[in-house]
């Protein structure tokens, strides 16, 4: 009994030593991985442009909670300029899919629920994430046909039928990243 009464004092102590703290995110990357080929080989990428609504709070997870980002998918990036190319006009552009939008809704057990609005349409999507360092890292995956995209699908495949070995999953993994700061400021009692 007298260990746990010294832990519960330890951390009280030690937790009570600072008053508050504060986590600020500004920005966000946000990356992709599409597959092609029977084998399931993957190909991956980010977009250039994308706009976070950067804010404070309290913790990480109430950091997470309402954060939204915009993305431009004209600006997408798979390090390959012939590749971009006939992504935006194979894929994004059939369907006039300009935007892509991303809202966190909920966070919990370690999964924030993602709101994705693609093409009218917003389905959420479950992104385990972690924490390392002083960055918090998730990763879900969407299917194109919960968003009607099966169309701009199609017309990629079409265009990239030869290297993709006549196979373009419509799975694709979203993964996003946001670097954030803290600051803790010690309690006035224990200056």
């Amino acid at each position: 009994m007298k260990i746990k009464t010294l832990i519960a004092t330890t951390a009280f102590m030690t937790l009570s030593a600072y008053g508050s703290c504060t986590y600020r995110a500004d920005t966000a990357n946000v990356s992709w991985k599409a597959f092609k080929t029977y084998e399931k080989i993957g190909v991956s990428g980010a977009f250039n442009r994308v706009n976070f609504s950067p804010h404070s709070d309290t913790s990480v997870e109430a950091l997470l909670m309402g954060s939204k980002v915009t993305i431009d998918t004209a600006t997408v990036n798979s390090g390959n300029s012939g590749r971009d190319a006939t992504l935006v006009q194979s894929f994004f552009k059939v369907q006039h899919l300009n935007t892509l939008t991303a809202t966190v809704v909920g966070v919990k057990d370690a999964k924030a629920l993602v709101a994705l609005t693609l093409n009218g349409i917003t389905r959420t999507i479950p992104f385990p994430y972690q924490i390392q360092g002083e960055k918090i890292m998730a990763k879900g995956v969407m299917d194109l046909g919960d968003f009607s995209l099966l169309p701009s699908l199609q017309s990629l495949n079409k265009a990239c039928f030869d290297l993709h070995g006549g196979k373009t999953w419509q799975e694709v993994e979203i993964g996003f990243e946001i670097p954030f700061t803290s600051t803790c400021t010690q309690n006035s009692k224990e200056k």
